[in-house]
């Protein structure tokens, strides 16, 4: 059987889930409630290095389904 992605785009597309999922589990953490605040959902790693790590994910995703690599 023949898919019309390349070996190499499958591989992408497997490492651009990884990453994605790296970036949300960067994100997840005890949450503030009502009755105790907790001043770490504010924290650099859940707002910016989190977001930004699934944002790259979400681009070699589309990178790695666009791009058509040369076969040799």
């Amino acid at each position: 059987m023949k898919f019309n992605l390349p070996k190499i785009n499958a591989v992408l597309i497997a490492v651009s889930f990884v990453v994605i999922v790296i970036g949300f589990a960067l994100m997840t953490g005890e949450p503030s409630g009502a009755t105790e605040y907790n001043p770490d959902i504010f924290s650099p790693r859940r707002i910016t290095v989190g977001p930004m790590i699934a944002l790259f994910g979400f681009v070699l995703l589309a990178v790695s389904i666009i791009v058509k690599f040369k076969r040799k």
